[in-house]
């Protein structure tokens, strides 16, 4: 009787299952390397002062037209020189340095020499009564301006219980008539004042953690 010939010799199965075995390695493998760097840098970005926005004012950001909103653009050599100063006074004081840049933004469109109708001076466009206050002896030195602006805004985030709405409006109006209205003083400078900064700053934070993440 004629001996049956096998279908698949042992050295066709063992070739078929090398090659299953390595198309399985070629698709997983690189994934299996890939989740742990990325989850690596992200544990690196520093979570510093993030402002706690109420449920009530990102209802009334995503009800803002764009019209309403002073144009953002990528960042500019004014605001790439001065990064540096917000991102180490922001470390100090432990505010979140995308609302620095932010405040910054609303203030000055980061004109150092910049001064208001009502004589507030520099960066962070602090009044002559508030930068003496702070020892702030030159408003137009940005590095001054903006470690007193930072300090300064801390100081109201911890009298509002960190309140950002709260402490922007403090900073636009004055703490007295945050006070004196129990709440944001019905104003509209100072409304669209909040509204603006916190547009910026979702702009800043964005940019800020996409470099981090990338870098």
């Amino acid at each position: 009787m004629k001996e049956d010939s096998p279908i698949n010799p042992p050295s066709m199965n063992l070739a078929l299952w090398l090659t299953i075995v390595a198309i399985v390695m070629g698709v997983f493998i690189p994934s299996i390397y890939e989740e742990p760097k990325t989850a690596l840098v992200a544990a690196k970005i520093p979570e510093i002062g993030q402002p706690k926005l109420s449920a009530s004012l990102q209802k009334k950001l995503l009800a803002v037209k764009p019209d309403q909103i002073l144009p953002i653009i990528s960042l500019n050599s004014a605001e790439r020189l001065f990064q540096p100063i917000v991102l180490k006074a922001a470390e100090r004081y432990e505010v979140d340095p995308a609302m620095v840049m932010a405040i910054i933004m609303a203030e000055s469109s980061y004109n150092p020499k910049a001064i208001s109708k009502k004589g507030a001076k520099g960066l962070m466009q602090l009044m002559p009564t508030t930068a003496r206050s702070l020892g702030v002896k030159d408003s137009f030195n940005p590095e001054h301006n903006i470690y007193a602006g930072v300090r300064y805004f801390k100081k109201l985030l911890n009298q509002f219980d960190g309140d950002v709405e709260l402490a922007l409006a403090a900073y636009n109006a004055g703490s007295r008539k945050v006070r004196e209205h129990s709440g944001i003083p019905p104003f509209r400078a100072t409304k669209y004042y909040i509204k603006k900064v916190i547009k910026y700053y979702q702009y800043y934070k964005t940019q800020m953690d996409s470099s981090r993440l990338y870098s």
